[in-house]
């Protein structure tokens, strides 16, 4: 999978990855992929409820010592 971006939204609180993931998202070209790095686990279900509404699409999420990945494809 080749990345266009990564954002680290690690050490930020609910609701400031998603804040960022939704300006970072901005800046890449449909069909691109951004690759959110965090530490909040809120941000779990706010990142997989957000790419269902914005049409965007949320391809892979991995957690490994309290740090969540995501893969986001934008639409």
């Amino acid at each position: 999978m080749e990345v266009a971006k990564t954002l680290d939204a690690k050490g930020l609180a609910c609701p400031m990855p998603i804040v960022r993931t939704k300006k970072a998202i901005e800046e890449v070209n449909s069909g691109d992929v951004l690759e959110v790095v965090a530490t909040d686990a809120g941000a779990k279900s706010d990142l997989t409820a957000w790419t269902k509404s914005s049409g965007h699409e949320l391809l892979e999420t991995k957690e490994e010592d309290g740090v969540y990945t995501f893969y986001v494809q934008k639409g």
